[in-house]
């Protein structure tokens, strides 16, 4: 199989070469006005379909409200903010995303989601958030965006260095399949289209491994089979403690 794989993503390889060479010359860059039009449309989706795995995951977060005191949380590549409305009543939101053409969806969330503080929008990746404090929030979240960042270890640093110690790193990432089934033979044929459709996502990542390695000091995760799309379907949720 692992012959065939790599004789089928060559093919996908081949036949991406338009967009390739778009990227190469700096055209592609022209996609990240209109990915935030696709991805507000897919999140609706994706909602749907794990607004009970979400609300499951983002209801543990007010046990890392310092006593007496209010969340203050920090989300790394908010996107259009479809995780607003899991947060809890009064919390401080802290938006990071290294696309700035979000912010329009952005403001649409946040006049949705009115139960909650917004503090501001940062245009950083996950990798670099130096104009957050160390030790400022109480609460991370990330999803969906440990599949596109361009290093794992170091945005998991980062979340860990912007946390108070017992803050929490909140997670729901896809994965990579397991390496007996179809699904991962799918994810690395369909990896060099899935790469610019996705703007950067990568669908063959070990992602719990990075996690697991991070230093956190407790790690509570589930894998579990998503109600999606095979390519997507491998999931981890969970969250980890500094």
């Amino acid at each position: 199989m692992a012959i065939l794989m790599r004789f089928c993503t060559l093919i996908v390889n081949v036949l991406c070469l338009p967009l390739h060479l778009m990227e190469a010359v700096g055209l592609y860059h022209i996609y990240k006005r209109i990915f935030p039009i696709c991805l507000y449309r897919i999140s609706i989706t994706y909602n749907k379909k794990m607004y009970e795995r979400k609300k499951e995951l983002f209801r543990s977060l007010s046990q890392f409200t310092k006593p007496g005191g209010q969340l203050t949380l920090l989300e790394i590549g908010c996107g259009t903010g479809t995780n607003f409305e899991f947060y809890p009543a009064d919390c401080k939101v802290i938006c990071t995303d290294p696309n700035p053409h979000f912010e329009k969806y952005l403001k649409k969330s946040m006049e949705e989601n009115d139960h909650l503080k917004y503090e501001r929008f940062v245009v950083a990746s996950g990798e670099d958030m130096g104009s957050v404090e160390d030790e400022s929030v109480d609460a991370v979240v990330c999803t969906l965006v440990l599949c596109s960042v361009n290093n794992i270890p170091q945005t998991l640093r980062e979340a860990y260095r912007i946390l108070r110690p017992g803050g929490a790193f909140f997670f729901m990432e896809h994965v990579v399949a397991d390496p007996a089934t179809w699904s991962y033979f799918f994810q690395h044929v369909l990896q060099p289209f899935w790469y610019y459709f996705g703007d950067g996502c990568e669908t063959t990542r070990e992602t719990w491994k990075h996690l697991e390695s991070a230093g956190f000091s407790e790690l509570k995760m589930k894998h579990i089979e998503a109600p999606l799309v095979f390519v997507i379907k491998p999931h981890i949720v969970g969250y980890a403690v500094k």
